[in-house]
């Protein structure tokens, strides 16, 4: 029996740079001027039903054959606010340059319009970079969006430190564990699902600190030598 796992490097200065980095921007205080915002990705592949689903009877779950249609995937943009209790998704057909650069527009000019600068914590990949952001828009839009941004990524294979991912595990439990046919059926499901989660404002108590990571993942600290 195997497990897939997340493992990170043993004795890594860049692993431990970046996550202690990520852990001192958690233990900033809020500021609603300066909002932490941790964003993930995931993809949902999108299947139809080919056969009437038996609906469900008292004591008896609904049925539905194991047999299906593939009908394409859709990607889903999750931005959280941790400390506020605020998710935004998007469903979008790609996950490119210029659709990570648009959703970060929409970040920025619609969710927070009177931010002086969002604070962004996320994975290091190479759509998430501020030259996506001039790959999409004029040069004057780019550095204006970029001058309201604090980028702060996640290491290579500490993707755990990433508080989105916790916020996108909870909504592929509640909302995308089934069989969902189109985009549009997925879009209202989303967007009932993150209504639901915003009205109760659902926050993360994040407890992990700078000093348990010394302690407990001193294994990636390297061996200073005398």
């Amino acid at each position: 029996m195997k497990e897939q796992w997340c493992i990170p490097p043993k004795a890594n200065g860049a692993f431990v740079c970046a996550m202690e980095d990520i852990l001192t921007v958690y233990k900033r205080p809020y500021d609603p001027d300066k909002p932490l915002v941790c964003m993930d990705e995931t993809s949902k592949q999108l299947i139809k039903e080919i056969r009437q689903t038996i609906p469900a009877e008292p004591g008896i779950p609904a049925r539905y054959d194991f047999e299906y249609e593939r009908n394409g995937v859709s990607n889903l943009f999750m931005f959280y606010e941790p400390f506020g209790g605020n998710r935004y998704v998007s469903v979008t057909d790609r996950r490119t340059k210029k659709d990570w650069a648009s959703q970060i527009k929409e970040l920025l000019i619609i969710h927070y319009p009177n931010a002086s600068k969002v604070i962004l914590v996320m994975d290091n990949l190479n759509t998430h970079t501020g030259a996506s952001l001039y790959e999409a828009f004029p040069p004057e839009e780019a550095r204006s969006l970029l001058d309201r941004l604090e980028f702060h990524y996640t290491p290579k294979h500490g993707s755990w430190l990433n508080i989105a991912e916790i916020e996108l595990r909870v909504l592929i439990g509640q909302c995308l564990n089934r069989r969902i046919p189109d985009k549009q059926t997925l879009e209202r499901e989303v967007a009932h699902w993150q209504d639901q989660r915003n009205s109760c404002h659902a926050k993360v108590d994040w407890q992990f600190s700078t000093e348990d990571a010394r302690i407990k993942l001193k294994r990636l600290y390297p061996t200073l030598l005398t």
